[in-house]
């Protein structure tokens, strides 16, 4: 049974930490964003989500605090953080953000919020349950929803039902390999996992190895998408470069799990075809079995909001994307 009031929805990645106010039926009412810092400690980092979520309260008019009774206006709060993280408990470690390490989000939250419910997953994962739930894979029974951003990561939907695995972290496609003889050293420690060749990061430091705006410290992948689009080689060589690697590795769990929707969103998503093309062209090349050729790869239909949404779907939903309780 669906939640009759709002949720409040955080979504924490490695380039920005976004919170909203999501309706019952899965429409983002509000929302703001301010950039992850990197030069800030765990309690540094945690402040600056804690100050986002009271800027969100107040626009909305809501009480900034469980004492003042926001649990009882609010159905509950989703959280999706970069992972790994130990879940159900919340303790988050994600790759790139260095400054939390087994941070207990999910017991910061709760204090922070009050009884009502308080849900934390991986940010892969609270997007594929929104493209679940609103977005591309509605209907659908079988996907892999997408994270291409300052990290790759994913969730699975399997015969209707949200993966968990063993330790929650189900679906991290990020770490697949791709090309593991000769890719590059990945944060998590081995080599050419998806996430080393295609995160934004890792692709603009690629690009400016070839010669791409060479010596402009702040060039990120947007960049390069945008000179890509107005015919720059090392911009197209490096959307081939990603596109192939994540094509390649839709493949692989497309083999593996019999896919029906793979939906990707993230802001490397936003490049388009340069991206996409690419990346079918790699796909295709892999999925020779009938079944496999079935799978179709689209941008996350929820656009930027797919986080947001798909974390409070852990609460407005949590019938059928939250088993942790």
């Amino acid at each position: 049974m669906e939640a009759d009031r709002p949720a409040l929805a955080v979504d924490i990645g490695g380039t920005k930490l976004a919170v909203g106010l999501v309706g019952p039926g899965g429409r983002l009412l509000s929302w703001d964003q301010t950039p992850t810092r990197r030069d800030l400690d765990a309690e540094g980092l945690w402040r600056t989500v804690d100050a986002l979520i009271t800027r969100v309260l107040d626009a909305a008019g809501l009480p900034a605090s469980a004492g003042a009774g926001l649990g009882r206006r609010l159905a509950g709060l989703g959280c999706g953080c970069g992972g790994p993280m130990e879940w159900p408990a919340g303790l988050v470690s994600p790759i790139n953000i260095p400054a939390w390490r087994g941070f207990p989000l999910r017991e910061r939250l709760a204090e922070r919020f009050g009884a009502a419910p308080v849900r934390v997953h991986n940010d892969a994962i609270c997007l594929t349950a929104g493209e679940h739930w609103r977005g591309a894979g509605r209907g659908t029974r079988n996907m892999l929803g997408m994270v291409v951003s300052t990290g790759v990561g994913g969730g699975l939907i399997l015969d209707g039902d949200l993966v968990q695995g063993a330790s929650g972290n189900a679906g991290h496609i990020g770490h697949v390999p791709v090309y593991p003889d000769d890719g590059p050293v990945c944060g998590c420690g081995a080599v050419g996992c998806l996430e080393a060749v295609a995160r934004g990061p890792a692709l603009a430091a690629w690009a400016q190895s070839q010669g791409w705006r060479p010596g402009q410290t702040d060039a990120t992948a947007k960049d390069l998408a945008a000179d890509g689009a107005a015919g720059h080689p090392v911009g197209l060589a490096a959307m081939r470069r990603a596109g192939t690697a994540l094509g390649i590795a839709i493949a692989t769990a497309t083999n593996l799990c019999d896919l029906e929707v793979v939906a990707i969103g993230g802001g490397l998503s936003q490049a388009g075809s340069l991206l996409f093309g690419p990346l079918e062209q790699a796909l295709r090349a892999h999925t020779r079995l009938a079944f496999a050729r079935q799978v179709r790869v689209v941008p996350a239909g929820l656009g930027q909001s797919a986080g947001l949404i798909g974390a409070a779907a852990l609460v407005l939903a949590g019938d059928r994307y939250w088993t942790g309780d």
